[in-house]
């Protein structure tokens, strides 16, 4: 199991345990974290499952591929660490990430 904090704009955390190879995405929706809508059902399709990536954690994250970038042309407030947490696969080198979900999609 990898840990995944999932920190809300008001300070919000939730902390949960992850089965590697899932997404960031679908831990999110089962443990009914707020602010992760998932419309597309993690198609890369919608942008309701925009994360930002703490800092510390960006480069193991990784950069998105050209079509998350495209989609994260339709998120509120882009920032140079926001990932769609639907293309984030959960491994053991993530163990301990941290994401933020953006203000807008409280």
């Amino acid at each position: 199991m990898t840990k995944i904090t999932y920190i809300a704009p008001n300070g919000s955390q939730f902390d949960v345990d992850a089965d590697n190879g899932s997404t960031v995405m679908e831990n999110a929706i089962r443990n009914a974290v707020p602010g992760i809508e998932a419309e597309c059902g993690g198609a890369c399709a919608c942008a309701t499952c925009h994360v930002y990536v703490d800092p510390d954690w960006a480069e193991a994250a990784g950069e998105p591929e050209a079509m998350e970038e495209d989609m994260l042309d339709f998120a509120f407030e882009v920032q140079p660490t926001s990932r769609l947490s639907c293309q984030i696969i959960v491994r053991e080198e993530l163990d301990g990430l941290v994401v933020r979900i953006p203000e807008r999609q409280a």
